[in-house]
């Protein structure tokens, strides 16, 4: 019986990889804090985890043995923040203390996700290993 990957942590990857753009997001808001009129912009987790559930099937067509397998991205789950306080005057929508309160959780999260997936793969070390049911 084959073993897909795929199926074993391929929603799972996906998710730290969810996790890897939201934290770019956060850090870019937080470097931008001073700049005027630029916009928070946030990532909605969950939107994009449907969206990567769609995409695991709109893979882009290979036309030779040796092309690498592509996938397309959407930046279509970036959305603008709201703020909470009322604008500075200057345009700047970055609320600090929100975004690195984000930045927290979502570093806690990303941890969680990859102890996760770390279990995953050592299960199937196991399974495949000495020992194991596939050794």
């Amino acid at each position: 019986m084959a073993i897909s990957l795929d199926k074993l942590v391929g929603l799972h990857h996906r998710a730290v990889q969810v996790r890897t753009n939201a934290m770019e997001v956060i850090a870019g808001n937080l470097a931008n804090a001073n700049t005027p009129g630029y916009k928070a912009k946030g990532l909605d987790f969950q939107k994009a985890m449907q969206s990567a559930q769609q995409d695991r099937q709109q893979h882009m067509t290979r036309t030779h043995e040796k092309h690498f397998e592509g996938r397309m991205q959407s930046q279509a789950n970036l959305e603008y923040r709201i703020p909470q306080q009322p604008d500075t005057g200057d345009g700047n929508t970055v609320e600090v203390q929100a975004e690195r309160n984000a930045f927290l959780d979502n570093g806690m999260r990303y941890q969680a996700s990859l102890q996760f997936l770390n279990g995953k793969i050592k299960g199937m070390k196991k399974a495949l290993g000495p020992g194991g049911q596939g050794g």
